[in-house]
C-alpha cells in the first residue's frame, strides 16, 4: 500500500464523490499538501478540475472530527464576505466514508511564506512589507464578520469568554498528563503568566468570529503582490474576540528589531510589530488600550495548545521532531509573554 494510500481510501473517496456529483473519472495527479504539523491535506483532479482535500491526522483526538464539521461550516458561512478563504465545494459530517470527516475545497494560487518565498516577495522589501500589512488586512476583514448574521453565532459562548480563558486552557495543559509517557510539562513561566491573565482582565470584549491559529503559516499569499489569498485551518475558529486574533498575529511575528524569530519566514523587510499595531489601529473602530492583554493571552493559549504535540509525541501519536519543535515555540511564546508582562506596551 502507498504512502497516500494509508493517507486515504482514494477509491472511496471517489465513490463519495460520485455519490455527491463532483465530476467523474479516477482521481489524477494526487499529491500530499505540505505545511501543517496535524491535519492530512492532499490536492488532486477530477474530471479537469482541481480539489483539496482535508481531513484529521490518521491519530485522532477526541474532538478531530467534529473540528473537521466546525472548519467546513466556518467555510460555507464566509462564502460572499471579504474574508479571503478557499471556497467550500463539499463536506462529508460522518465518519463511515474514511474513518473520519472531511471536505472538499477549491485550490487556492497563492504560496505558504513558511515554506517558499518566491519572486518578487523574496528580494523586494517593499513586497515583504506589503505582506505584513496583508496579514493585519485578513485580521480586519475577519473581524468586520457578524457572526449572527452569517448563522454560525452558536459556534462558542461569548458571554463570560475572558473570564473562562486561563482556566480552559490551564486545563487543556493538565489534560496531557493523560498521554501514555508524558513526563508533565516544563514550561517556565506557565503560572505566572496565568496569574496575571486573571489580575489584569479587560473591562469588557467585543464579539466576533475569531480564527484561533492566525499566523504566517495559516495563510497563502498571492503570488502577484502582498495581499492574502486565503485564510486556511480553521479548526481552531470560535466566538470570541478578534483582537486575540491580532495578538496570535504578534506572538508569531517572523521579525522583532529586525532579527528572526523561530516562525520561519525569512523575510526581513517585514514591518515591525508596532507598526502593524498602527495600521490595524487606524482601520478599525475597536478599542486597542488593552491589546497588552490579548498578546499575552495569546502566546499562553497558543502556547498551551502547541504542548499537546509535544504530549503527543511521547506516545508515538505525533512525530518526534515536530513535538520538540513546537515544544521550542510553547517556550518561545511564554518568555514573549514574561517579556510583555514585565513591560506592558500596547
Amino acid at each position: 500500500m502507498t504512502d497516500l494510500g494509508e493517507l486515504v481510501d482514494l477509491d472511496a473517496l471517489a465513490a463519495w464523490m460520485d455519490d455527491h456529483h463532483l465530476e467523474s473519472g479516477p482521481l489524477l495527479d494526487v499529491e500530499p499538501i505540505a505545511g501543517g504539523t496535524q491535519n492530512v491535506l492532499l490536492r488532486f483532479t477530477r474530471g479537469g478540475r482541481g480539489f483539496v482535500f482535508r481531513r484529521p491526522p490518521p491519530h485522532k483526538r477526541k474532538n478531530s472530527d467534529e473540528a473537521m464539521r466546525r472548519e467546513a461550516r466556518i467555510l460555507a458561512a464566509l462564502a460572499g464576505t471579504d474574508v479571503p478563504h478557499p471556497v467550500l465545494i463539499a463536506a462529508c459530517d460522518e465518519t463511515e466514508t474514511l474513518g473520519a470527516t472531511f471536505y472538499l475545497m477549491e485550490p487556492v494560487d497563492g504560496f505558504n511564506a513558511t515554506l517558499e518565498l518566491p519572486e518578487p516577495h523574496a528580494c523586494d522589501p517593499a513586497m515583504q512589507r506589503a505582506m505584513g500589512f496583508g496579514m493585519a488586512d485578513g485580521l480586519l476583514a475577519l473581524a468586520a464578520v457578524d457572526p449572527e448574521e452569517r448563522g454560525i453565532a452558536d459556534l462558542g459562548k461569548f458571554e463570560g469568554w475572558m473570564e473562562r480563558q486561563v482556566g480552559r486552557w490551564r486545563s487543556q495543559l493538565e489534560s496531557y498528563s493523560e498521554i501514555d509517557g508524558y513526563p508533565g510539562p516544563d514550561i517556565p513561566g506557565v503560572d505566572d503568566v496565568g496569574t496575571w491573565l486573571d489580575l489584569h482582565r479587560p473591562a469588557r470584549a467585543q464579539m466576533g468570529l475569531m480564527h484561533g491559529d492566525f499566523h504566517f503559516a495559516n495563510v497563502l499569499i498571492r503570488r502577484d503582490a502582498g495581499e492574502l489569498a486565503a485564510i486556511v485551518d480553521w479548526e481552531l475558529a470560535t466566538i470570541g474576540d478578534p483582537l486575540l486574533d491580532l495578538g496570535h498575529l504578534l506572538a508569531t511575528w517572523p521579525v522583532r528589531d529586525g532579527n528572526l524569530t523561530p516562525v520561519g519566514v525569512n523575510a526581513p523587510g517585514l514591518p515591525e510589530p508596532s507598526e502593524v499595531i498602527e495600521y490595524y489601529a487606524h482601520r478599525t473602530e475597536r478599542d486597542l488600550a488593552d491589546l497588552a492583554w490579548y498578546r499575552v493571552l495569546a502566546c499562553y493559549r497558543l502556547g498551551l495548545i502547541l504542548e499537546g504535540t509535544h504530549a503527543r509525541a511521547f506516545a508515538g501519536l505525533a512525530p518526534v521532531e515536530v513535538g520538540n519543535n513546537l515544544h521550542f515555540m510553547t517556550v518561545y511564546l511564554f518568555q514573549q509573554a514574561l517579556e510583555l508582562i514585565a513591560s506592558p506596551t500596547r
